[in-house]
C-alpha cells in the first residue's frame, strides 16, 4: 500500500517539474520575443536639411620650418683633419676656407706637376725646333694633364669652401682627427660641418587635393610660431609638387618664409594659412561628424527612405561648433542626422522627431 502511494507521489512530481519547465521555456520564448521586437524598433533621431553656405576659403595647415639650403661639407675620401677654421654659429660667405685636410700628397703633387710644367716647356721649344719625337712630346703631355687634374681635385679636397654663404649649424669633428668618411652618430650624415642657409627659411605642407585648382606658385601665405604669437611673417608659394599622394589624397606644396630678421629657426613649428577665396560649402554641426575609433576616418549619417546610411567625409574650415564637410555623397536638401547618430550602423531603421 504505501508503495503504491510512493509511486503515485512520485509521478506527481514529474509531472510539476515537466510542466514548470514548459512554463520556463515558453517564459525564454516570449522574452526573446519581447527582445527581438526592441532590437528592430527604429532609433529616434533629427535631421537638418544640407544647404550650402558661402564661405571664406581659408584654411590653415601646420608644418616644421627647415633650412632653405643645408650642405654637409666633407671631402671625397677619408683623411686627417688638419685645421677646422669655425665653429658652430659661425657665418660664412660662399668660397670662404672652412676646413683644411692633411696638405701632404697635396704639396708633393704640386712639385710633381712644377716639374712637368718645366718639362713641358722645354719639350715645347724642342718640337718647335724638331728635335724631339712626337711620342716622347705625347707622352709627357698625358702624364702633364693628369697631374694637372689631380692637383685640382686635391686642392679643392683639401682646402674644403663653402659652397653658400650661411652659418653652421654642425661641427662633428675637431683638429687632428681621422676624417672617416662614415655617419656622425649627432647628424646621421658623414660631413665635417654642417652649413645651413636661414634667409629665406622652407615649410612644406600637404593640401587637399581638392584645392589644387586654387593653389598658384608665387601665392602669398601667411605664417605663424606659436614662439612668437602676436606676430605674422609673410611666404609665398615657392613650389607645387607634380604628384598628388595616393594614401591621404593629398599634394605637397613648399613655402618660402621671409626671415630678414632671422628671428625663426629651423626645427619650429609653424601655422601657415592659405587664403583660397570665396565658395560654397557644406557646413555642419560638429557634433554630427564621427570619428572611426582607431582611425582618423571621418563620417555622418544621412537620413534616407527611413534607414541611416553612412558617408565617409573630410573635414575642411572650423567656425566654432560647425565644420566643413567635403564628400561626392553629398548634396544639397540631404538630411543629415545631427542628434542619435552615435547609436546608428549603416542601414539601420531610423524614425525622424522634431
Amino acid at each position: 500500500m504505501m508503495t503504491n502511494s510512493f509511486c503515485t507521489f512520485r509521478k506527481r512530481n514529474i509531472f510539476t517539474a515537466a510542466m514548470a519547465l514548459s512554463l520556463l521555456i515558453a517564459m525564454v520564448g516570449c522574452s526573446k520575443g519581447k527582445t527581438d521586437a526592441v532590437a528592430k524598433k527604429p532609433e529616434l533621431v533629427r535631421v537638418e536639411t544640407l544647404q550650402k553656405q558661402v564661405i571664406n576659403r581659408d584654411m590653415e595647415f601646420s608644418a616644421s620650418l627647415v633650412a632653405n639650403e643645408e650642405v654637409n661639407i666633407a671631402p671625397a675620401s677619408p683623411g686627417k683633419i688638419d685645421k677646422i677654421f669655425v665653429n658652430v654659429g659661425s657665418r660664412v660667405k660662399q668660397g670662404q676656407l672652412v676646413a683644411q685636410m692633411d696638405p701632404t700628397q697635396l704639396n708633393t703633387t704640386r712639385i710633381q706637376f712644377a716639374n712637368l710644367k718645366s718639362d713641358m716647356q722645354r719639350l715645347e721649344a724642342l718640337r718647335q725646333a724638331g728635335t724631339v719625337s712626337q711620342q716622347t712630346y705625347d707622352q709627357t703631355k698625358v702624364q702633364y694633364d693628369l697631374t694637372k687634374e689631380n692637383l685640382a681635385f686635391l686642392e679643392k679636397n683639401v682646402n674644403l669652401r663653402a659652397t653658400i654663404s650661411g652659418i653652421i649649424s654642425a661641427k662633428n669633428f675637431e683638429n687632428g682627427e681621422l676624417y672617416s668618411g662614415s655617419p656622425s652618430a649627432a647628424t646621421g650624415k658623414a660631413a665635417i660641418v654642417t652649413l645651413v642657409q636661414i634667409n629665406p627659411l622652407k615649410a612644406n605642407l600637404f593640401v587637399p587635393e581638392s584645392f589644387l585648382p586654387q593653389l598658384k606658385q608665387g601665392s602669398k601665405v601667411s605664417v605663424k610660431c606659436d614662439t612668437y604669437p602676436d606676430q605674422d611673417f609673410s611666404a609665398q608659394i615657392a613650389r607645387i609638387y607634380p604628384t598628388v599622394d595616393a594614401a591621404t589624397r593629398s599634394v605637397q606644396v613648399e613655402l618660402k618664409v621671409n626671415n630678414a630678421g632671422e628671428k625663426l629657426k629651423p626645427g619650429m613649428f609653424c601655422r601657415s594659412t592659405i587664403d583660397f577665396g570665396k565658395a560654397e560649402a557644406l557646413v555642419v554641426p560638429s557634433q554630427a561628424v564621427l570619428r572611426m575609433q582607431g582611425s582618423n576616418e571621418r563620417y555622418v549619417f544621412v537620413e534616407n527612405n527611413g534607414k541611416a546610411k553612412r558617408i565617409v567625409v573630410a573635414l575642411g574650415k572650423r567656425f566654432d561648433d560647425q565644420t566643413e564637410i567635403i564628400s561626392n555623397q553629398l548634396n544639397e536638401g540631404d538630411k543629415l542626422i545631427v542628434t542619435g547618430q552615435n547609436r546608428l550602423i549603416d542601414g539601420v531603421a531610423v524614425t525622424v522627431v522634431k
